[in-house]
């Protein structure tokens, strides 16, 4: 009964979704108010916040980098903003998500290592303030579609536990575009779509790039534009699988490589979202109050479709090809507009510069790593940023050839870990596949071709590179400066002193959609642990105790959970 009538729920709330027109002539006709658009003004209340993440999208795959695939929303978003052309993300999903709604790096969340897996009794940690919650808290409406993964195993690690009014899209790590299925191994899958805390059964079938601008544009034409709101988009676009509606495919027909050509048929349509959700701004009469943000979360998978030419790296890396970010900022509240910041910025900064603009404070109880942007953002002004902690993971497969002897007795080398410092950028370790990747434009690729920037294999544990002068990381400096390789081995060192454990626990079975009615979602509970502790101590005391097949894959579970797991992504 109880199943049923959360269906009919669903159902109806989402009748206005269905029916929302993604390709009405009128959405992607010239956008209204253009040619009036006032100038900057001081706004008559804090300013609405849109914030657009896609997913995977490579530092080449933006028509304003030379790319080959078409994106002239963003272009001309970026052509009238500001380019930020020095701004740096993480290398995978998780990390890059929780430094933006948290402010913190890694090494003071406990996500360090990996990604938070599906069936990981892991998220979020609860004790941190999210930026959401520290808008509510200034007063803003909050609002989040799209992609989560970080972490859902309880009800408290839930978007709207965490600050979202409310929250439609998949808590997971990748979905199908169309049935919003999830498989995390053989056999273990289930659907991955919800509304609020509900599962949304009913949605499925329509392609989440325009599901989620549809949701996005109906929040906006619902939303009183005299409050103020922050609209979080999280686009699965343009993960994996390479899915796209065929009218996009047609326009890439003539492009050789298959995976090059989904994907972007996959990153146009996606910027035709973008445009739909700029027009409602504009339309419901939001965007001359409005700050509009676009950012990538890491580095494009080139085996996927993804380019990062001309950088070094991909996804995964630390290499600038998997941390150099796709970002710019569009508003009219800009004082200086049409312009490229190369202003060093982190995805960390966002929270604290949103949360200023917002009229809210920060403090260093707080413990920040992020700092307030706006104003080099805004006039063009220095940077207070001058180095990033792009990560430092313990657990990662320690390089081979690495020592602590090799790191002046300062730093174990064979420990993954970059820095960035002024113009200067240390890695350690194995920072990832190092090769410089063309444009997969030939339908052979990779094949023979694939050889021609590839890097051999090398016995060698650190790199130092000028990245100012050398942004393609090409000259490797260490033996050159083993005076800078040792200050920014020091500065690694003072930061490693401020981590917190890694959190990265054993997989739990009880996460299994088949144990949650088909679909991936919260599965514990502190009703559950209690119960769990009482049953150990009714065995302890010699009393029978009952045998289930969930309670013997449990026991199989603990046994792994003594050892470490680390998995490349």
């Amino acid at each position: 009964m109880h199943a049923l009538t959360g269906f009919s729920l669903v159902s109806l709330l989402s009748f206005g979704y269905l029916s929302w027109d993604w390709a009405k002539p009128s959405l992607v006709a010239d956008w209204p108010g253009e040619a009036g658009e006032p100038r900057s003004a001081a706004p008559p209340q804090p300013p609405h916040i849109i914030f657009i993440l896609t997913d995977d999208q490579g530092y080449h795959d933006v028509g304003y980098h030379g790319s080959d695939i078409e994106t002239p929303t963003l272009d001309r978003l970026a052509a009238k903003g500001v380019k930020l052309e020095n701004y740096y993300i993480q290398p995978i999903c998780t990390p890059s998500r929780s430094q933006l709604l948290t402010g913190r790096y890694q090494i003071h969340t406990g996500l360090q290592h990996s990604i938070i897996r599906p069936q990981q009794p892991n998220c979020l940690p609860l004790d941190q303030v999210t930026l959401p919650q520290k808008l509510q808290k200034a007063g803003y409406s909050t609002h989040m579609v799209g992609k989560w993964h970080l972490g859902f195993y309880r009800k408290e690690c839930l978007p709207t536990r965490r600050g979202f009014d409310t929250f439609l899209g998949s808590l997971t790590g990748n979905v199908d575009y169309y049935t919003y299925d999830n498989c995390d191994g053989p056999g273990v899958c289930g659907f991955d779509l919800h509304e609020g805390e509900n599962v949304a059964w009913g949605l499925s079938g329509q392609y989440s790039t325009m599901l989620y601008a549809q949701r996005a544009s109906h929040i906006l034409a619902s939303h009183s534009p005299q409050r103020p709101l922050f609209l979080y988009v999280a686009f699965q676009a343009v993960h994996t699988p390479l899915q796209s509606p065929r009218e996009y495919l047609y326009r890439y027909r003539t492009m050789g490589n298959v995976a090059r050509r989904k994907y972007a048929a996959m990153v146009t349509c996606m910027d035709e979202a973008v445009r739909n959700i700029t027009w409602a701004l504009k339309r419901y009469g939001f965007y001359n109050n409005s700050v509009i943000i676009f950012s990538s979360d890491n580095g494009g998978q080139t085996f996927s479709g993804g380019s990062n030419w001309p950088l070094r790296g991909r996804k995964g890396t630390y290499w600038e090809g998997g941390v150099r970010g796709l970002g710019f900022v569009h508003s009219p509240l800009l004082k200086r507009k049409q312009r490229t910041s190369r202003a060093l910025m982190h995805i960390t900064d966002w929270y604290p510069t949103l949360v200023g603009l917002a009229g809210g404070t920060t403090s260093a109880a707080d413990g920040l790593d992020g700092y307030d942007v706006w104003p080099a953002i805004s006039e063009g002004r220095a940077s207070p940023r001058t180095e990033i902690l792009h990560n430092i993971d313990p657990l990662y497969n320690h390089a081979q050839h690495g020592s602590l002897e090799g790191g002046f007795g300062i730093w174990n080398t064979a420990v993954q870990a970059a820095i960035r410092v002024g113009e200067w950028k240390l890695l350690t370790g194995d920072p990832g596949y190092g090769d410089w990747i063309p444009p997969q434009t030939l339908a052979t690729f990779p094949g023979s071709w694939w050889n021609l920037e590839r890097m051999a294999s090398v016995r060698q544990a650190v790199w130092l590179f000028n990245i100012s002068a050398d942004p393609y990381e090409r000259e490797d400096l260490a033996g050159q400066r083993p005076d800078v390789v040792r200050t920014l081995l020091a500065r690694l060192a003072e930061y490693n002193r401020t981590a917190i454990p890694v959190r990265y626990p054993a997989e739990n079975p009880r996460a299994h959609p088949d144990f949650n009615g088909g679909a991936w979602g919260p599965w514990a509970s502190d009703e559950e642990e209690e119960e769990e502790e009482g049953r150990a101590r009714s065995f302890s005391r010699g009393r029978r105790k009952k045998k289930c097949k969930i309670c013997k894959l449990r026991s199989f579970f603990r046994k792994l959970n003594t050892r470490l797991m680390s998995q490349r992504i």
